[in-house]
């Protein structure tokens, strides 16, 4: 008999969070939004951090986190999360303070936001849903969207000579002296989820030790603007965004490597 099948019929094996509202999930089929946020309430949850996180959202499908998050957040203006966080950490330096945000949100209106944020080292940690499009408004291009990738603004496919190219923004702002740690996971294979929930946590760690900016940028699939199955939305992903997007630690800190040592992740 295996565990599984010796398991008594009222034996919890899996739970919601406590960091999570019993709301029922309503974004778009596949979306790997609801991955991430689960994923964030589990690190709150284990850093007990649910009476200090305070959650900044601007707008695009990341404002659905505040359906989702059982404590403190608020909405910015279009892509001034950053600036938002940063405020609340200065006035209240005992918070926790983060950002949800998106590629249509972080890396297009909030570009500046961020860049100067991690320039100036501010103690935030920002969680980076990257799906290469602009998802609520109805799948325009985003400044991530791949070259030749079709979007409801780029019907012919994303042309570099009329739109230029992809930002990579892991690779752009890990070149700042501010930023403590950043980042890039995914979110399509378990393997990718659980090392993904690593990076998060780090990047929690990294705030509550006082060591400066964290971001984590997590690859997510889009399936209803990439016109695609959810499974098929999977694999897309890795056949098309992880060569433009490769995953791994982008900026590390003295610091943050005892850090991980300290926590056993090193």
């Amino acid at each position: 008999m295996t565990e599984l099948e010796n398991t008594k019929l009222d034996t919890v094996l899996y739970h919601r969070p406590e960091s999570m509202e019993d709301y029922p999930f309503h974004l778009c089929p596949g979306c790997g939004h609801g991955i991430v946020l689960r994923l964030v309430a589990e690190v709150i949850d284990e850093l007990k951090l649910r009476e200090r996180a305070v959650c900044v959202a601007s707008i695009g499908c990341s404002v659905n986190s505040y359906h989702y998050f059982n404590f403190d957040g608020l909405e910015s203006a279009h892509g001034r999360a950053p600036a938002v966080a940063t405020a609340i950490k200065r006035c209240h330096p005992n918070l926790i303070p983060f950002t949800y945000q998106g590629d249509g949100d972080l890396a297009a209106i909030g570009t500046a936001e961020i860049v100067h944020a991690c320039a100036r080292g501010e103690n935030i940690t920002t969680i980076f849903a990257n799906n290469a499009i602009y998802g609520m408004t109805g799948g325009q291009m985003a400044p991530t969207t791949l070259v030749g990738m079709y979007s409801t603004s780029t019907p012919g496919g994303r042309q570099p000579a009329l739109i230029g190219y992809p930002i990579r923004v892991c690779e752009m702002l890990s070149t700042l002296d501010g930023p403590a740690y950043i980042a890039r996971v995914a979110v399509h294979t378990p393997a990718a989820v659980r090392k993904a929930k690593q990076a998060i946590k780090l990047a929690f760690q990294t705030q509550l030790a006082g060591l400066g900016l964290s971001l984590v940028e997590v690859l997510s699939p889009c399936p209803v603007n990439w016109k695609l199955e959810p499974v098929a939305a999977l694999k897309w992903l890795a056949e098309h965004l992880l060569p433009q997007y490769p995953l791994g630690e982008y900026k590390v800190t003295e610091a943050v490597e005892a850090l991980k040592k300290e926590t056993g992740r090193a």
